[in-house]
């Protein structure tokens, strides 16, 4: 399947595949140059010395996939020319950084920058390096649209080096790589100066900055250097320009990092690209064919993943089903400075992938080891791009994440570093305490055991591998799950509260004490929609030749593996989709949350107790406090989504059903029914008074960033906008915006029906609604933006929508402002006090949108 697509920032910024059907690549990656090359090439011409000359026996050799040598301070790359002309990938990272760095985020192992070159003859005696890109395809070579298409792609040159030797047998060319390793160039560093300032780093310090060593292996060459740069100021947070200690402005001067940079060479064939399908969720490469389509262009995008392939002799028992071993398995090593306790989970959470790949046919296909001392291998380096591991880094940050760099030609995954952050295991805890404490009294604590942290970290791990294996979120995994059945010990153990890992469900929050549900089933797991999507991007299809000739075959497996909505892939980058929604479980958003209501107030009840540490204040206290309010959050806005919600279900022509459905009526009035209950009648629950005098926590705001959010979503021009739509579409049996506004001024303004008194936090919540409107009688411009990448498809531009004033929005809010008034002036004169002066003011405000010259 070929669907349109913008790249992805995890992508290279050139992407491309060789071929849509294994032919060889365009001549715009490969013209002439010495034709091509300008005239002014000629004006001097370089005269090579004889080898020995240049390449004394003072040097310093290594012999690998560019023979490079150290003479003196001097450093050469002696390039054979069977690697001219070869595409050659060049990955940068920062080996070491300091402290002005890493406060800006960036860390020892960060990948600062990534491209494609090629290293070929020119004119007069020089060697060309030129940064390619494929981000469009050629035709056939004989005719006259594959010239011109040569003519408008051209491979820019961004460096020339004069050849200083040719190589004893003539078969090679010595060039001098000095002063580019030094310089501060976009290829072999921070890939763009957008990067560099946001680490604060400015000019480099040619002074300060020089080469470690250059290191030659069979497939790779690493370069390490020392590059000092300028600090710039750290940004104001009052907008000033110049550092002041009063200000914020922080300190400037140098900053020092060591870099890393790894040239690997790509495989002479690429492997056979996959196309991308929309139904099972894998990142994406791409780039404009002309040749497929006879009618116009065709912009194709082709999956990432790792060349799995059978032995050489075992293709045969691959294809009559049985397990066979790859012939080069993906391995990951562990980080030496990773602590020895984490090792056997870290481990254990690549290893857990090798029953997926047992669908695609393939045993022990993956695997993690230890990275060898120095003392077992001393050429073996954490910054080899030919290595993938994950590297530990010391940061605060609470996160962890899975990048991978692919051949941009075929999709093929040559290596990943996975960030592991430290402080990961701060987020995992207080993730496990809020949603799990009322069931496992392990959560209990300020610092869990050795085997319970170890337990998340494993999955943790689990996680992050699947995207270096070319899987995105499925967001959608959970919602396939009905809600009664999280409660069901026997199926949650043994199937796990969601299919799929690369969800973000986290733990099974909807699970009650009386349960008795066991760690098996409130772990998140490798799951059925884990197995099926890497049997879908990684089995082979030995009988289909080309790309082209695998989409039926896939298509049709497709369609019969979906019949099982376990294996329905829910895209994370979807914001109308209701069953599309991170940290959410089960297929009720109001079902799931009530459940897990239910176990915030246990929690809630018994936090002060379970956050209490000797000899210490209440800081535990009042992180645990926030997080418990912001999990309470993400059930008000996991059910707030359904109101206006647009499924999607991406579907080729031979299925039945439509692609994009409305959310029932029905479910929209319940999520509007939740609410009122759960939120807008103001949760006083969550305000213990013991937590919030021992925090100094402002009760108002707890209440208002809860109710706000919400609030904004329900009344925003977008939400509006999709409930007319959804009204012209499927007429009576729509949830309409006359629906939504009077459940909604039924429940935020009940007290004028009986002219009760209005409290604060009601009053709070009331102004915050009209607030709402009276925005959305201030127009804002609309702008044309560039389509986003949403995995398979491009987002309508924002020019192409109608705004507030140009469909029944506007004419909708002001009617139901005036209404409002009206009712606010029927009982002014029944309110007293606050009471009063609130419907007072909120008439004021309402009387002045309306009529701002009134």
């Amino acid at each position: 399947m070929k669907k349109t697509l913008l790249l992805p920032a995890v992508a290279l910024a050139c992407l491309s595949m060789a071929n849509a059907q294994n032919r060889p690549m365009s001549a715009q990656a490969s013209s002439d140059t010495s034709r091509r090359a300008p005239g002014a090439f000629g004006a001097v011409k370089a005269t090579p010395k004889p080898y020995a000359s240049v390449i004394t026996d003072k040097a310093i050799t290594r012999k690998g996939m560019i023979t490079t040598h150290k003479v003196e301070d001097k450093f050469f790359f002696e390039l054979a020319d069977s690697t001219l002309g070869r595409e050659i990938l060049v990955v940068n990272r920062i080996s070491k950084a300091g402290a002005e760095v890493r406060s800006a985020s960036g860390y020892a192992g960060d990948q600062i920058g990534s491209s494609v070159i090629r290293f070929e003859k020119g004119p007069n005696n020089r060697i060309f390096m030129r940064k390619l890109s494929y981000r469009t395809y050629g035709p056939d070579s004989t005719t006259a649209m594959y010239r011109s298409l040569q003519n408008s792609n051209i491979q820019a040159i961004a460096a020339s080096f004069n050849v200083a030797a040719y190589g004893p047998d003539k078969k090679s060319s010595v060039i001098d790589m000095t002063d580019y390793i030094n310089s501060d160039n976009e290829i072999f560093y921070f890939g763009s100066s957008q990067m560099k300032s946001q680490l604060r780093l400015g000019a480099q310090q040619a002074d300060k900055s020089y080469i470690l060593n250059v290191r030659s292996f069979p497939k790779n060459v690493e370069i390490t250097t020392v590059k000092t740069y300028a600090l710039a100021a750290a940004p104001s947070p009052f907008g000033a320009a110049a550092p002041s200690p009063m200000m914020g402005g922080g300190a400037t001067g140098s900053s020092t990092v060591e870099l890393n940079t790894s040239l690997v060479i790509l495989p002479k064939v690429p492997m056979k690209a996959r196309y991308f399908d929309p139904r099972v969720g894998f990142f994406a490469v791409g780039y404009t064919d002309f040749d497929l389509n006879p009618q116009g262009v065709k912009e194709v995008e082709i999956v990432k993943r790792w060349r799995l392939e059978p032995k050489p002799g075992d293709l045969a028992k691959y294809k009559r089903g049985e397990l066979v071993e790859p012939a080069k398995p993906i391995v990951f090593y562990i980080d030496p400075a990773t602590p020895k306790k984490w090792i056997p989970y870290l481990i254990a959470g690549v290893n857990d992938w090798q029953k997926a790949f047992e669908k695609a046919g393939f045993k022990n296909a993956i695997q993690a080891k230890e990275a060898p001392s120095a003392k077992q291998d001393s050429t073996w380096s954490l910054d080899d791009a030919t290595h993938s591991a994950i590297v530990y880094k010391p940061s605060e940050i609470a996160n962890a994440s899975g990048p991978s760099i692919a051949d941009p030609r075929s999709g093929e995954i040559i290596e990943s570093h996975i960030n592991w952050y430290h402080n990961v295991m701060k987020l995992v805890h207080d993730w496990y305490m809020i949603q799990t404490a009322a069931i496992d009294p392990r959560a209990r604590k300020m610092e869990f055991s050795d085997e319970l942290m170890g337990d998340l970290i494993r999955f943790v791990s689990s996680h992050e591998v699947g995207h270096t294996l070319g899987l995105r979120h499925n967001y959608g995994s959970s919602s396939t799950v009905p809600v009664e059945k999280l409660r069901d010990k026997a199926f949650v153990e043994a199937n796990g509260h969601t299919p799929s890992i690369m969800d973000y469900a986290r733990f099974n929050y909807v699970a009650q004490p009386e349960d008795k549900i066991s760690p098996k089933g409130i772990y998140p797991r490798i799951g059925d929609y884990d197995k099926w999507a890497i049997e879908w991007g990684y089995k082979l299809l030995p009988d289909a030749k080309t790309p082209d000739a695998e989409v039926p075959v896939l298509n049709k497996l497709t369609i019969e593996k979906l019949q099982n909505k376990r294996l329905w892939f829910g895209t994370e980058t979807n914001p109308d989709d209701p069953r599309s929604q991170n940290e959410d479980l089960g297929d009720n958003a109001m079902k799931a949350s009530e459940y897990g209501i239910k176990n915030l107030k246990v929690i809630l009840a018994k936090l002060p107790e379970w956050t209490k540490t000797n000899n210490e204040g209440y800081d535990n206290l009042e992180n645990m406090y926030g997080q418990l309010t912001t999990q309470f959050g993400r059930y008000m806005g996991h059910v707030a989504k359904n109101v206006g919600g647009i499924y999607e279900t991406p579907k080729t022509v031979e299925q039945a059903g439509a692609v994009y459905e409305r959310t029932p009526a029905a479910t929209q009035k319940e999520a509007m029914t939740f609410l009122e209950r759960n939120l807008f009648s103001t949760p006083s629950w969550l305000l213990d008074k013991q937590i919030l005098d021992n925090t100094g926590t402002d009760p108002l705001e707890v209440i208002n960033k809860l109710q706000a959010p919400v609030l904004s979503r329900l009344l925003s021009v977008n939400t509006l906008s999709k409930l007319i739509s959804a009204e012209a579409t499927d007429g009576a049996a729509a949830y309409k915006i006359s629906d939504l506004f009077a459940d909604l001024q039924s429940s935020v303004f009940s007290e004028l029906k009986g002219n009760q008194n209005i409290d604060v936090y009601r009053r709070n919540l009331q102004k915050a609604y009209v607030e709402k409107l009276v925005l959305i009688l201030k127009p804002a411009p609309v702008t044309a933006t560039a389509a986003a990448f949403t995995g398979g498809r491009r987002a309508t531009p924002v020019s192409t929508k109608l705004s507030a004033s140009q469909n029944d929005v506007l004419s909708v809010v002001k009617a139901q402002l005036r209404e409002l008034n009206a009712t606010l002036k029927s009982a002014i004169p029944q309110a007293s006090g606050l009471s009063k002066y609130h419907l007072q003011d909120l008439s004021d405000r309402i009387e002045n949108a309306l009529d701002p010259k009134g």
